[in-house]
């Protein structure tokens, strides 16, 4: 790879005049998820840096004027006149869309990010940016408004060290908010040292408010981010790594086995996680199940979901030229990958069962007994489908069903109790609205195999009254309603089944989470009265406020059970699509999901407590 990386070989291939007219194209929002992909672009140019061999070092701080700092030791963006459009390289790729030194792949084999969009983008969507490079013996800088030049390049002091600091304010008029979350940042970051092993990032919190700082920097890199998925649970082994370099691609797997029953399998292409998959993935699968079905007995045959039963896994490819399918963007399409993963796991992982026995032994007998438990689970079904459950034609008897029979317009209660199941009922509009009473707390399924989950009585009705089916005869368009919604108390009993409910959707019915099919009821917590006046408050927050603009003589009603408003407020505060406030349950990270549903709702206890300990500062109030 040449080191060479100077005005010449910045490309350009477009401007910046539609970056602001229409940001979503180009950050995917203008809520906090887009807000956030600022950081990322600045970072991922850092790490472009770190993955050609030239930077070692990423500082990200939020500084408490609102504006956030990304500083690197690579090599600098270029400065020196564009030999073509006779400008500071600097300026062109700060205001020129899809400029930079990735396009030839001389100067970057490899690269993430946008591939070349980003600092651009961030330039345009920021009220002011600036812009300091070490390189060529000094300091330069160079400032920019809302993607606009406001300086020229202007050469500083005198410095042998090289790297690229960039500060920049969001554009209050571009996005709904431009308050930044610790937590957000630091689990991207955190995923972007496992996945680049050696670097050193460093996330800052200055402001006045927070004032704290993490430190990510695994020498172990992906092995160490099995180590962290797998923190708490019971593994049956080290992990088993994987490389091989070929023909400019590179290719890592880690894996391990614990006792749990939930597969986790994260794939990565070039630091982009590709949650749909592609030839990578298949690849692993493959060969996995070929392997493994070679080490069983004769009489057992493994199918790929056995083969994966606790297994942990993180796929990371770095491709010089990515083919990406899906609507996303983020399943990966190139066909030369699978035979190469394929390949490797076949050579690998056979040679480490062969030399462990003990361990593959362990490994053995999990997938086995998996295999007898999807068997079982199969009969369950053929059982309960003779039953008349499991099938849409034959609907629970507790499913009050709505009169509508299109699902987009559908919608079903998922209701905690027959009382409050009655006030629903009752205060319904019976068009769309469909109620399913809960009765007690359902079978926590982190903790259960498919075939004990059909056991369960208040699962099966849930799987039935959707109609899509569970396992692998799950069918997403024989979904029964497009807004599933949890309602349930606002106390500990209901949060609890809360989190039930939301992990056997994780777990078991992910794809409806995928396709925002469910939401949570945010019934109100406070009714203030003053004279005739009534005002309905949902969180603690709320009530003060409301308190200090009415004054005194307000009575107040906490309302901690669904079954304690009437049909009518029931409706009109919690069920009225014109007045209900609800929330969407959305994957923001599918790395830190998965993980917290496992410290959550896991065997372990001493991880659960550490999270509990570690977040309780953040809840508002407790009822007990």
């Amino acid at each position: 790879m040449t080191t060479k990386y100077g005005a010449e070989e910045i490309q350009v291939l477009a401007g910046l005049e539609a970056v602001r007219k229409r940001p979503g194209m180009y950050i995917g929002s203008t809520g906090p998820r887009g807000l956030h992909h600022l950081i990322s672009e600045v970072v991922d140019n850092s790490i472009d840096e770190a993955l050609a061999g030239f930077c070692t070092e990423i500082n990200v701080i939020l500084n408490n004027d609102g504006s956030v700092t990304v500083t690197d030791n690579g090599r600098g963006i270029p400065v020196a006149i564009h030999p073509k459009f006779n400008v500071s390289a600097l300026e062109i790729v700060m205001t020129k869309l899809h400029a930079g030194g990735k396009f030839d792949k001389k100067t970057y084999k490899v690269s993430g990010g946008l591939h070349g969009v980003g600092i651009s983008v961030v330039n345009a969507l920021s009220k002011l940016l600036t812009v300091s490079v070490k390189r060529d013996g000094a300091i330069w800088k160079q400032t920019f408004e809302k993607g606009n030049k406001k300086t020229e390049v202007e050469k500083g002091e005198k410095t042998e060290e090289t790297g690229t600091i960039v500060t920049f304010f969001p554009d209050e008029e571009i996005f709904d908010t431009i308050n930044f979350d610790y937590d957000t940042i630091s689990l991207r970051l955190r995923e972007l040292a496992f996945l680049n092993k050696g670097i050193k990032i460093i996330l800052k919190d200055n402001t006045e408010q927070n004032k704290k700082e993490d430190i990510f920097h695994y020498e172990g890199g992906i092995i160490s981010f099995v180590e962290y998925l797998n923190e708490g649970k019971t593994t049956f082994h080290k992990p088993i790594y994987f490389e091989k370099k070929e023909e400019g691609i590179e290719l890592e797997i880690s894996m391990q086995y614990n006792n749990e029953y939930q597969e986790t399998i994260f794939s990565f292409v070039n630091n982009i996680n590709t949650h749909e998959g592609g030839t990578h993935l298949s690849g692993f699968k493959t060969a996995l199940t070929r392997v493994l079905n070679k080490f069983v007995e004769k009489e057992t045959t493994i199918q790929g979901e056995d083969a994966r039963e606790g297994l942990t896994t993180v796929i990371s490819l770095k491709i010089p030229e990515p083919q990406f399918e899906g609507q996303t963007k983020t399943k990966l399409g190139n066909s030369e990958v699978k035979g190469m993963v394929d390949s490797i796991v076949t050579e690998k992982l056979s040679e480490y069962l062969q030399e462990n026995p003990k361990i593959s032994r362990l490994i053995i007998d999990k997938i086995v007994n998996a295999a007898k438990a999807r068997e079982a689970a199969r009969k369950a079904r053929e059982l309960t489908r003779r039953k008349g459950l499991l099938e849409g034609s034959s609907l629970p008897g507790k499913l009050a069903d709505c009169a509508s029979k299109d699902p987009a317009l559908s919608e079903v209660y998922l209701v905690e109790g027959d009382s409050a199941g009655g006030s629903a009922k009752q205060g319904r509009n019976r068009e769309f609205q469909a109620i399913l009473p809960l009765r007690g707390k359902i079978l926590n399924v982190e903790k259960a195999r498919l075939n004990n989950l059909l056991k369960s009585n208040e699962i099966v009705t849930i799987i039935t009254a959707l109609g899509t089916g569970i396992g692998d005869e799950f069918n997403i368009s024989k979904a029964r309603y497009h807004k599933i919604v949890i309602m349930t108390d606002a106390d500990v009993d209901g949060h609890h089944i809360t989190t039930l409910l939301l992990t056997f959707f994780f777990r078991y019915m992910k794809q409806l989470i995928d396709a925002g099919y469910i939401y949570i009821a945010m019934p109100p917590l406070y009714k203030l009265k003053k004279g005739k006046q009534e005002f309905w408050i949902g969180t603690e927050k709320q009530k003060e406020e409301k308190l200090k603009e009415l004054g005194e003589g307000v009575t107040i009603q906490r309302y901690k059970g669904l079954g304690e408003m009437n049909p009518n407020q029931l409706w009109n505060t919690t069920m009225d699509p014109e007045h209900r406030l609800m929330t969407q349950v959305v994957i923001e990270d599918a790395v830190e999901a998965d993980r917290i549903f496992k410290i959550l709702m896991g065997d372990e206890v001493q991880p659960r407590r550490e999270f509990i300990e570690k977040h309780a500062k953040e809840v508002d109030e407790l009822d007990i």
